[in-house]
């Protein structure tokens, strides 16, 4: 058994891994509340209407077989292929996000029950389509009560993305610094003031805002403290006002450098397709069950690897706005590949309490295989990390893999080169296949390009 150490925060139950198995230990309370969503079935519609991932209560046999306390209540839950986090979502992933837990809270009305937060933590997403995993998020809906998660949902997902869209700022970074997401108070001072003239961001930033403040001044601690009465009626449609208004978000779009690669490049068309040829050929021969696309921009590869027989591609790019048309795309072809945006100089770390939280890349890096192309050179010589590091960080995310090698005299590092000048004097093919065939063993090697561009298949 191995415990989630994220689920700490949770009273209501906690989370424990069993052979690649997901399961839950609930509370008396846990169970009570599990106890009333499944007695009304809001579990199985939820599951029905593919909101909730599959969630069951496990059998005293099944208990026994993997030597738990049959008196224990445990759930099983479907895992999740990769988790991921919202600070590694583009604008389109984190907007679709934010539509889905309205969308889920307004279905979860209908029947009576509603979501206790507003964790952005609690939608994952398998392929392009999110769900959400939090089944002890969920209890009876009370009348009158308020929405319990409005400043939270604010800032996981409303202030990131009027931040992007009404700024051009980037949240991820941003959100990866703080966990519990962007706070209003900060978004408020950076708003314009003809901006706030918005209504929704007038109501739900700077009168937030100003609520915030008068709470933190204990001004105003008693008003705070009365109760109100907020009808099912108002929840609703502010639920409603608010899924039109995030609706209706258009990404600001600042000039990125590889946005456009993959019609703009360094290949000719021959190059394109032996690269492409070399790929087919490593998928179909293999038959990968999880992939890794290092530096997927808007995914060309990993949507190669799906069509060839791979079950699922987690994509890795520094450019955004590349993993923005990524994830587009992928929703369109209706393909299992999600995009993540990813800075390998500066990955995910084991963050939160006591660092383990959330998980770092590396933890999570569980993959068959991985594709790195045109990719290395990026970290070795825009990034000054030396060239073993590099091969030996890609080497370790898989024990089976493709990476490409892009030599000096490639337009891509000439440009490179012309600003900090040619400092690499170990970067070259034959260091780079001496390095590589001492971490694994070099089971083909082919030259894509007439500038000498090579594409290894490596195995550890």
């Amino acid at each position: 058994m191995k415990e989630e150490k994220g689920s700490f925060r949770d009273p209501a139950g906690k989370i424990f891994y069993h052979e690649n198995k997901v399961f839950r230990k609930l509370s008396d309370y846990g169970f009570k509340r599990f106890e009333y969503l499944y007695k009304n079935e809001i579990i199985q519609n939820s599951i029905n209407a593919n909101y909730l991932i599959h969630s069951r209560l496990i059998s005293d046999d099944e208990k026994e077989e993997i030597n738990l306390n049959i008196r224990d209540k445990i759930i099983e839950h479907k895992s999740i292929p990769y988790i991921s986090y919202p600070y590694e979502w583009s604008f389109a992933q984190l907007k679709e996000a934010a539509l889905f837990h309205l969308d889920f809270n307004l279905f979860l009305l209908k029947m009576n029950a509603t979501l206790i937060d507003s964790s952005a933590y609690n939608v994952q997403f398998i392929g392009n389509k999110p769900v959400f995993i939090d089944t002890l998020s969920i209890e009876k809906y009370r009348e009158g009560s308020p929405w319990l998660g409005h400043k939270q949902f604010c800032e996981n997902f409303l202030n990131p993305l009027i931040l992007k869209s009404k700024k051009g700022i980037k949240f991820n970074n941003w959100f990866k610094g703080n966990l519990e997401g962007i706070e209003t108070e900060d978004l408020d001072k950076l708003l314009g003031f003809f901006q706030k003239f918005s209504y929704n961001i007038f109501v739900h930033v700077y009168l937030l805002n100003k609520l915030d403040q008068k709470f933190k001044s204990k001004k105003s601690l008693q008003p705070m403290n009365k109760k109100s009465f907020f009808s099912k009626k108002n929840l609703v449609s502010l639920l409603n006002q608010l899924r039109k208004f995030i609706f209706n978000l258009n990404d600001y779009k600042s000039i990125t450098i590889w946005d456009d690669y993959s019609s703009n490049n360094s290949y000719s068309k021959d190059d394109e397709e032996k690269k492409k040829d070399i790929v087919k050929n490593f998928i179909k021969k293999n038959q990968f069950n999880f992939l890794a696309d290092i530096g997927c921009n808007d995914g060309v590869y990993s949507h190669l690897a799906l069509k060839n027989g791979c079950k699922n591609v987690i994509g890795f790019d520094f450019d955004i706005n590349a993993i923005n048309q990524a994830f587009l795309k992928s929703k369109k072809e209706n393909m299992n590949f999600l995009p993540l945006y990813f800075d390998a100089s500066n990955p995910s770390t084991n963050s939160g309490w006591n660092e383990k939280e959330r998980k770092s890349f590396k933890e999570r890096a569980n993959f068959d295989a991985i594709i790195a192309l045109a990719f290395e050179h990026h970290l070795s010589i825009s990034k000054n990390i030396p060239l073993e590091d590099v091969i030996d960080w890609l080497v370790s995310l898989a024990p089976h893999g493709l990476i490409e090698f892009v030599p000096k005299n490639d337009p891509t590092i000439k440009k490179m080169l012309e600003l900090k000048g040619d400092i690499f004097p170990d970067y070259n093919d034959q260091n780079f296949e001496k390095i590589l065939s001492f971490k694994s063993e070099i089971l083909q090697k082919n030259i894509i390009s007439q500038t000498g561009r090579i594409i290894y298949e490596y195995k550890r």
